[in-house]
């Protein structure tokens, strides 16, 4: 399948593990994908997920060998709804090339941290491919109609830099610090309240979908109040020490 996971406490890591192939994804790719994510936001003991790519590269796209068979088959799009609806934050961990169908993935993610040397592309345009929806909602969402429209127009790649300057990366790192910052990151949003961060998650997404939030706030608000994150979140800092957060999401 060449999708791995591997966790250090309560984040997990998914790694594309085809990097002979600079990460390009297969059928069982996209496919391991959605069971992984799957997996993944059932798991109580997990809080954060990582998605990487093994050696230099995040994931050069979709394996151009096979393309037509899981553009048809609309495995692309249920890897990427895998990803974007779990529940649980998943943070890109970006090096190298992230084109296509890797930027894709990167996109649905919440967070994008990448290294200095990566680069950004999106090639639908020379393969006379239209994006699903949800996949341009995306880009909108991330860079404005504007970046969007060059991105998929021209096809060119962009630097590190410029992926920053129109927010389609949150933080730029060294390459050599890429992997522990992105740890250091899911650890930190792992120790808050997962509370806090599950609800500003349902939140921002829905707004972003451009549903009504009003309902879904309010539901939110009713379950801080009488949840026991509040409580402690005010104790321990009252008390100079580090909450000890226990509410968990309802299993599914």
């Amino acid at each position: 399948m060449t999708v791995e996971v591997r966790r250090e406490g309560h984040v997990a890591t998914v790694v594309l593990n085809r990097p002979d192939k600079l990460n390009s994804l297969t059928a069982p790719m996209w496919r391991g994908l959605v069971t992984t994510f799957k997996e993944l936001d059932a798991d109580a003991s997990v809080r954060v997920v990582l998605l990487t790519g093994a050696g230099e590269h995040f994931c050069s796209g979709a394996d151009i060998t096979a393309l037509t068979d899981h553009h048809k088959s609309g495995e692309v799009v249920e890897a990427e709804e895998a990803i974007a609806s779990c529940r649980k934050p998943v943070i890109a961990v970006i090096q190298g090339y992230c084109l296509g169908g890797g930027l894709l993935l990167a996109a649905a993610c919440d967070l994008r941290i990448a290294s200095t040397d990566s680069r950004y592309g999106l090639p639908p345009a020379k393969l006379g491919i239209v994006y699903p929806e949800a996949a341009t909602r995306r880009f909108v969402s991330l860079v404005g109609p504007a970046s969007t429209k060059y991105l998929i127009y021209t096809g060119d790649r962009i630097e590190a830099a410029r992926a920053l300057h129109i927010g389609l990366v949150d933080e730029l790192v060294d390459p050599s610090a890429l992997a522990s910052r992105a740890q250091e990151v899911g650890a930190q949003i792992a120790g808050l309240s997962r509370l806090t961060v599950a609800a500003t998650k349902e939140i921002v997404d829905t707004m972003t979908a451009g549903r009504p939030t009003s309902a879904l706030v309010n539901d939110w608000v009713a379950r801080a109040d009488s949840g026991p994150d509040i409580a402690e979140g005010i104790a321990a800092f009252a008390g100079r020490r580090r909450p000890d957060f226990t509410w968990a999401p309802p299993e599914r």
